[in-house]
């Protein structure tokens, strides 16, 4: 397509605008790029370079991908967004549920407004001199590692200081239903009850880890609904962890003390993305295994390649059941904080975790596509029966699969 057919087509992102400042960027981008399109040929450049340079920056600004919205959809938006911003829970319930559909135009839907609530976290940075607006907390652990009691005793203190806590719980998804397993949120019943608290728990639906990859978006929402802490649960031990990294500033570990050959069963990977590492159920008689646990941590963590050239990592130990030790370990999450935003590295590490969440989208999105071609679908069926009989490799399958995916495009 030259630059002539394309230009019908950028232009009809000014009709995407309707008063939102991210939408409005994004024209403003379409203009620049029209400009420099009709230029190319004066200056005698293939159209085919400006547009590999040009488009991706038009195309990730584009708010629902070229096509125009009714008039209903502006105003389901318009609800959306205006609630959020609110502070209202049941407009937040709603935003989530929409980024987390699979339908394809509900999800060009999700972007728009992801867009708008983006623009706005962005402003409320700007006036808060460029520091968060929010305090990403990574939770993880072992099954048993008492989890979701941790999270009610540390939300309801949250609150009563006056903080605005949401909790997104990523349960394991039911093989019959497609919904949460473990339900979370039933087991936070004082959390829960709590108005100055959200807890969405969201099912994995097979997504490998445990994270879910609309998790990222549900964070932003989340913060632009003015939650200034941010709690994500994940799954448990095991590739959700290197996920839940990339998205939280701060990644706990909890570990419950008794549980056997611990520094065996939760491998040295994991144990070096923690910031912290928390040691539950520190009471009753399993005080002082849970003083031996903290000991063995903090020796292994001195053996660790540092994560952060600013913090060190720390191990404390908790109660649930008695509160003990749950307002000095806050205050260690806040020195964490304050030391990270002091050296600008909490900002490079957002920044680096959104070019991760990028290209995990990318590389989701194109083995989707790769499953959906013809003529994988078409020769994916021999390949797979040659491959069990032993007939090929899994390797000249792929590359096979792979040839007929790229002479077809």
């Amino acid at each position: 397509m030259g630059p002539a057919g394309l230009l019908p087509v950028l232009q009809r992102v000014k009709a995407l605008s309707f008063k939102c400042p991210a939408a409005a960027a994004a024209a403003a981008a379409v203009a620049k790029c029209s400009f420099q399109l009709s230029r190319a040929d004066q200056w005698g450049v293939p159209a085919c370079t400006l547009l590999h340079r040009r488009t991706i920056t038009v195309e990730t600004a584009l708010s629902h991908h070229g096509s125009e919205l009714t008039d209903r959809e502006k105003r389901l938006l318009d609800r959306l967004y205006n609630g959020l911003i609110g502070g209202q829970r049941a407009s937040l319930a709603e935003s989530i549920t929409l980024v987390e559909t699979q339908h394809p135009r509900k999800k060009e839907l999700a972007q728009v407004l992801l867009q708008r609530v983006l623009a706005f976290r962005q402003e409320l940075e700007r006036r808060n001199e460029g520091k968060p607006v929010a305090f990403r907390v990574g939770l993880s652990g072992p099954p048993g590692a008492g989890k979701s009691s941790f999270i009610e005793v540390l939300g309801k203190m949250l609150t009563g200081k006056g903080h605005r806590v949401s909790v997104l719980a990523v349960d394991p998804s039911s093989c019959t239903t497609g919904g949460s397993l473990m339900g979370d949120k039933t087991r936070m019943t004082e959390l829960s009850r709590d108005m100055s608290a959200f807890i969405r728990p969201s099912p994995t639906s097979g997504t490998l880890g445990g994270v879910t990859r609309t998790t990222n978006e549900s964070i932003v929402l989340c913060e632009g609904a003015g939650y200034d802490i941010i709690l994500v649960e994940t799954v448990g031990v095991g590739q959700s962890e290197f996920a839940v990294a990339d998205m939280v500033d701060l990644f706990v570990l909890l570990i419950p003390p008794a549980g056997g050959d611990e520094l065996q069963g939760i491998k040295r990977g994991i144990i070096e993305k923690a910031d912290l590492v928390v040691v539950t159920k520190s009471d009753g008689d399993l005080v002082v295994p849970a003083r031996k646990i903290q000991a063995e941590y903090t020796s292994a963590l001195k053996l660790l390649r540092k994560k952060s050239k600013t913090w060190k990592p720390k191990v404390v130990r908790v109660s649930s059941q008695t509160g003990q030790g749950v307002p000095e370990l806050w205050d260690v999450m806040l020195q964490f904080r304050d030391a990270m935003l002091a050296s600008s590295e909490l900002q490079v590490r957002r920044r680096e975790q959104q070019k991760v969440w990028l290209w995990s989208l990318i590389q989701e999105n194109a083995l989707q596509h790769f499953r959906e071609h013809p003529a994988v679908q078409a020769g994916l069926p021999e390949m797979e029966q040659r491959v069990t009989q032993g007939d090929i490799s899994p390797g000249l399958a792929a590359d096979l699969l792979l040839r007929a995916f790229r002479s077809s495009q």
